[in-house]
């Protein structure tokens, strides 16, 4: 299955979830706190500019969403769900725009929370013209290189990472037969880290992928794309875990530890970077109930995993999620309802991030606008 978060998707109006078996979880401390404490880095979440929701029809006035995302001490960490992609960024060629990321990122400088930039070459979520253009190798190359420089420079040294390549794998480990793959092979992902590396020099360089969460093909093949940058002499510094889940079908808290550690053993840092956990709607005490030991999953594998540094929610409430929309039955994936109350989920991720031991309490020292581990 092939997880995406689209624009297209974000515009329209939120559906109603049932709540069934809802309590809300208590502890004195945020995540974010706890995961410091089991030695993360961060635990955080994704947002969306408010704009882009009342577009969508979205009640932009949520006091209580903005009071959870922003003072609440949930999270550290925040990625702009949509606004660094091209097709907001270059929407015609050469004509950029960073308005629309630029809301979330100041938003978390204003707040103290480490950026995680997303996403610089993908397939999806381009400017129209980047498909319909008539490529050659030289001219795509150019075109590549331009947008990865003009924007990894725009946000130079107030992102701790840039995920410069997103989706380049299709589940065999194959790679996808995207315009960038089509016109100049491999390459360009070589290109596409050459110039990030270039471009914010301070920032950590991922590779973001989906269905990573435990051993396959598609495991493998990101392993090759490691070896590939670094046969070439290229900076490869982590692989992103998108970690979008199913909680009727949810892998092992071993499976997990397992892909996690594959990806930390050759020496590239790890984190969890758009997790959720959908299930067929409405929900019910019985898939609340995977739900909340899913998460308690994918958490505590990456507590446990010394080379697992962080953790990422695809947006924390409910109505903001993406999966109504692409899966039809299916959603509630996060950690609150759209009433605000949290998931059992929740309780889980504490019990993942205080029950578990420590991975080696890493400590981070502040640059500057950039943390350095």
């Amino acid at each position: 299955m092939h997880f995406l978060s689209t624009t297209s998707l974000l515009f329209a109006a939120a559906l109603p979830l049932a709540s069934a078996g809802k309590k809300p979880a208590s502890t004195c401390k945020g995540l974010d706190s706890l995961a410091k404490e089991a030695g993360l880095l961060y635990f955080g979440s994704a947002t969306d500019s408010p704009g882009q929701r009342e577009r969508a029809g979205l009640d932009a006035a949520y006091a209580q969403y903005d009071e959870i995302m922003w003072k609440s001490g949930e999270f550290g960490q925040t990625t702009p769900t949509n606004g660094q992609k091209w097709l907001f960024t270059e929407p015609t060629q050469g004509d950029f725009n960073f308005t629309e990321g630029e809301i979330v990122a100041s938003k978390a400088q204003k707040s103290g929370m480490y950026l995680r930039c997303h996403a610089l070459a993908w397939h999806s979520q381009l400017a129209p013209w980047v498909e319909t253009a008539e490529w050659t190798p030289a001219t795509l190359r150019a075109a590549l290189t331009n947008h990865v420089t003009k924007v990894a420079e725009h946000w130079k040294g107030r992102c701790y990472a840039w995920d410069v390549v997103n989706e380049a794998l299709d589940e065999d480990g194959t790679y996808r037969e995207s315009v960038f793959y089509q016109v100049l092979g491999d390459e360009y992902i070589k290109i596409a880290f050459r110039a990030a590396a270039k471009a914010d020099p301070k920032a950590k360089l991922y590779y973001n992928d989906y269905n990573l969460e435990s051993p396959s093909a598609k495991t493998e093949g990101v392993k090759k794309i490691i070896k590939l940058l670094r046969d070439d002499g290229i900076r490869i510094d982590g692989v992103g875990l998108q970690a979008h889940l199913v909680a009727e079908n949810h892998p092992t808290l071993d499976q997990h530890i397992d892909a996690i550690k594959g990806f930390a053993n050759l020496g590239v840092e790890v984190a969890l970077t758009e997790l959720d956990i959908r299930l067929q709607t409405p929900a019910t005490p019985t898939n609340l109930a995977l739900q909340k030991e899913a998460y308690k999953n994918v958490v505590g594998a990456c507590v446990q995993v010394k080379g697992c540094i962080g953790i990422t929610l695809w947006d924390f409430y409910d109505p903001f999620s993406w999966v109504p929309y692409v899966f039809q039955q299916e959603g509630a994936a996060l950690l609150w309802f759209e009433d605000f109350t949290k998931h059992s989920a929740y309780a889980g991720v504490v019990e993942a991030l205080t029950n578990t031991s420590s991975h080696g309490g890493k400590k981070a020292n502040r640059s500057g606008n950039v943390w350095i581990v």
